[in-house]
């Protein structure tokens, strides 16, 4: 089993629901429905584990994303 990229939310408009990841010196975007425990929110500074899959416009993007505690 691979392990799955760990990193911490850098930005997130609650507004339109968007944010990114920083994670080995790359960002990944991910919209809120992509939290895996339903939650549509999550607070800047937040580590997190998370997919990387094939997003929009060829960008890589963050998917089950999931609080590290």
């Amino acid at each position: 089993m691979a392990l799955r990229p760990r990193g911490k939310v850098v930005a997130f408009d609650e507004h339109v629901g968007l944010g990114e990841i920083e994670a080995d010196g790359r960002r990944y975007r991910f919209h809120c429905t992509r939290i895996a425990d339903g939650t549509r929110t999550v607070e800047v500074g937040t580590d997190v584990t998370f997919d990387v899959v094939p997003g929009h416009l060829g960008r890589w993007e963050a998917s089950a994303i999931t609080t590290v505690s």
